[in-house]
């Protein structure tokens, strides 16, 4: 239970009495980054690689080698040394060609471990169909998988792994304007609050001496490019990073039913209401036991189920709950002897109740 307090407690610092910089809480309109995602082969296996009912890989393979070297059939292929995988990266709005990105790779076979393999040549495509980076080389995992005499010891996944700076860019993401020719750039927040935009905005008038921007909607800031940052995006976009604000959010309860896990954000405020908590344990018990007939009579041994049905029920309180943040309720709710997942309940039908000033999230 004082686990419970503690875990709660750690969340009653406001976050708005954190000042962060604005680099960690936005970027800049055409910075977004782009998911690249390719098909291939991985080789290099000690047979842990796709069986051969997995036709796919087997065909991918021949066509892998006709490509290279010469006619082959997907009969003459008899291998689990190579696996089908999966290939995915992310490539940097301002990433340029000839720099390298990781990569992760997994597996979308029947393979048990991609351990000690090799990914094979492989184009890593764009939303837009386009070519954007090539990667090929020795995979990296963060655990093992072996077996021998059918006992076996496995640690993390071994069917994913990842290739470091295993992919080198080919073609660069290409944005619609150029920044250093603009005269007015737009910032975005990454969680939307007209707060935090204000702030913000705010918070770079006072910086730069002028009203130099405005916040236009609740996650974008529009920024006049002053004089002297002319055609010197980087130096603007480095001085309006390190500016500090404090960042405001609403109230949250994210309540996850199948770990028990309840999260409260700092803005979490009650009104007076009354709980009772208790509850009915109900215990079901089944015994089976053989009825054995007289001596010398003519009947036979039975099966007999015997049911044992115990009903107990636990002292309930009644308590009152209230206050102006989450450190009373978590102190009333503590005082109560509540368990993280009897407070699920206790928080959803406190919401019910409208007690609860806080937007109630289920996952």
């Amino acid at each position: 239970m004082r686990l419970l307090a503690v875990l709660l407690t750690l969340l009653l610092v406001p976050v708005s009495a954190h000042a962060v910089r604005t680099k960690d809480v936005g970027s800049f309109l055409g910075d977004a980054e782009m998911e690249l995602i390719g098909v291939s082969l991985v080789a290099g296996l000690q047979r842990t690689g796709d069986t051969q009912r997995n036709e796919a890989t087997v065909r991918a393979l021949a066509n892998r080698i006709r490509n290279l070297s010469g006619s082959v059939e997907v009969s003459d292929i008899i291998s689990r040394n190579v696996a089908a995988v999966m290939v995915t990266a992310t490539l940097r709005a301002d990433a340029r060609a000839g720099t390298r990105i990781d990569v992760n790779v997994a597996s979308t076979g029947d393979a048990t471990s991609l351990e000690g393999g090799t990914l094979l040549y492989t184009v890593l495509t764009g939303s837009d169909g386009k070519e954007y980076a090539i990667a090929m080389g020795p995979i990296t995992l963060g655990g093992f998988n072996v077996s021998a005499d059918g006992n076996s010891s496995r640690k993390n996944i071994t069917t994913a792994g990842r290739l470091v700076n295993g992919a080198q860019i080919v073609r660069e993401i290409n944005t619609p304007w150029d920044r250093n020719k603009m005269e007015q750039v737009e910032f975005v927040l990454h969680d939307a609050d007209y707060t935090t935009a204000d702030r913000l905005s705010q918070a770079i008038n006072k910086d730069f001496g002028g009203d130099i921007s405005y916040a236009s909607t609740a996650s974008s800031i529009a920024i006049d490019v002053p004089d002297d940052y002319r055609g010197k995006f980087a130096r603007l976009a480095a001085r309006i990073g390190q500016i500090e604000i404090q960042s405001d959010a609403p109230a949250k309860v994210v309540i996850n039913e199948r770990t028990g896990t309840v999260v409260m954000g700092s803005n979490v405020t009650v009104s007076s209401v009354a709980v009772a908590h208790g509850g009915l344990n109900i215990k079901i018990k089944k015994t089976n036991a053989a009825s054995q007939p007289s001596p010398l009579s003519l009947g036979t041994s039975q099966e007999v189920s015997n049911t044992e049905v115990q009903v107990e029920e636990t002292e309930g309180t009644l308590a009152l709950v209230e206050g102006v943040n989450i450190s009373e309720l978590v102190a009333a709710l503590n005082a109560m002897g509540v368990k993280p997942r009897d407070l699920i309940s206790i928080l959803q039908s406190i919401k019910e109740a409208g007690g609860l000033h806080a937007e109630v999230v289920a996952q």
